[in-house]
């Protein structure tokens, strides 16, 4: 008998007209008022969150680090392992492929180990390991073990392609690995081959039936949809949710440098959905998280779920709680802002634990209230993804 669980709420599926708002937010003794482009659903949204905000600060007092001028609790860092990878997707690589950084610049297991345990220390609850791909590092379950042991980490998380991963996540299942996001654009053998440059089709589907077959629930499959490319497997993609925990994550084709990002490739979330709608009409909207990136649905008779990240058309960034740690040791707080700060620099110089706080605060109070339109994110200089983690 399959067992699934969710809490739904009813929604509307379309978009609002937008208008705007005056939101103030006050965490211990400053507090910052801003005028923001919103929706009825943000506004909503808005309020939920700065109430979480509040609740969570309350239950788990943590350092002002991890607070930005806005009153936005960061508590999820997302760590790139490597810069190398296995396949060379086109939405992730340029063709002509990167410049990889020099291995003795990226950081080392224990360099990582102590980055991550400063953040964890001061509030950061959920860590999801990147690439490049992850699981070519060597070390990548001695990481896990170091990490899954740090006190008051929730959640260990891991986004790979699956070429290598079934093999070895039986063990990293083991070091703690809780939760994984599989990348697969495709379910056609040979448009896996065009869009990753490289075979493994069958590789990535085995990993996902082992994740499943280990009890991971959900198993998490990411989908860049692109038009032209993939837009005509939506459905077929909505249909593996049908008999097996998985969660299909429809992401928006996103610019990063190299990567030939391009408006006309662009599915808006708005379109994905009515095509899911036509084929699904039990598709109901779940009450999600307020710091959520996803929307989330389920669908009537399916174990799985559908979910859309709609970072083009629809941004998240008042919920934002997310951080990243680059592989080359770099610190970014937007994955589409172009700035960052070397923790490694300061880490080999010395720095102690309260120098590294500093740094890691002063980056965080300089995150802007939300990234810019997709237009000019496209003309904005960035890294490719691979070098950025995703």
């Amino acid at each position: 008998m399959r067992r699934c669980f969710s809490k739904i709420t009813d929604c509307h599926l379309g978009f609002k007209n937008s208008n705007f708002l005056l939101v103030g937010s006050e965490v211990g003794s400053g507090s910052v008022t801003r005028t923001i482009t919103t929706t009825t659903s943000e506004r909503l949204f808005s309020s939920s969150y700065a109430a979480h905000q509040v609740d969570q600060i309350k239950d788990n007092p943590v350092s002002d680090m991890l607070i930005d001028k806005f009153g936005r609790l960061h508590t999820y860092l997302r760590i790139s392992l490597t810069e190398r990878c296995n396949l060379r997707c086109q939405y992730c690589m340029p063709s002509e492929g990167v410049e990889l950084t020099p291995k003795p610049q990226l950081l080392s297991q224990s360099e990582i180990v102590r980055l991550a345990g400063l953040f964890v220390s001061a509030g950061v609850n959920k860590i999801r390991l990147t690439g490049g791909e992850p699981t070519v590092r060597k070390d990548i379950e001695e990481i896990c073990l170091q990490l899954s042991s740090l006190k008051g980490l929730k959640n260990l998380a891991i986004t790979t392609n699956g070429i290598t991963l079934a093999k070895k996540l039986p063990r990293l299942k083991e070091c703690g690995l809780d939760s994984l996001n599989i990348s697969l654009d495709t379910l056609v053998p040979a448009k896996f081959e065009f869009l990753t440059r490289r075979k493994g089709h069958d590789r990535v589907m085995k990993s996902i039936d082992t994740a499943i077959e280990l009890g991971y629930n959900p198993v998490k499959v990411n989908c860049v949809i692109m038009r032209g490319l993939n837009d005509d497997e939506i459905c077929d993609f909505v249909e593996l949710t049908r008999d097996k925990p998985i969660n299909v994550r429809f992401i928006e084709f996103m610019p990063f440098d190299g990567n030939v990002w391009n408006v006309k490739k662009l599915v808006p979330y708005a379109e994905v959905m009515d095509k899911v709608v036509k084929r699904f009409p039990s598709i109901k909207r779940m009450q999600d998280h307020p710091t959520e990136t996803a929307k989330n649905f389920t669908i009537d008779g399916h174990c799985g779920s559908v979910s859309f990240i709609t970072s083009m058309t629809e941004h998240f960034c008042a919920g934002c709680n997310r951080l990243r740690l680059l592989a080359d040791g770099n610190f970014k707080v937007c994955l589409f802002g172009p700035s960052e700060v070397s923790l490694r620099d300061p880490l080999r110089s010395g720095a102690d634990d309260e120098a590294l706080r500093e740094i890691i605060g002063a980056a965080v109070k300089r995150k802007k209230a939300a990234h810019a339109g997709m237009l000019d994110i496209a003309k904005t200089a960035n890294r490719p993804m691979i070098h950025i983690g995703g």
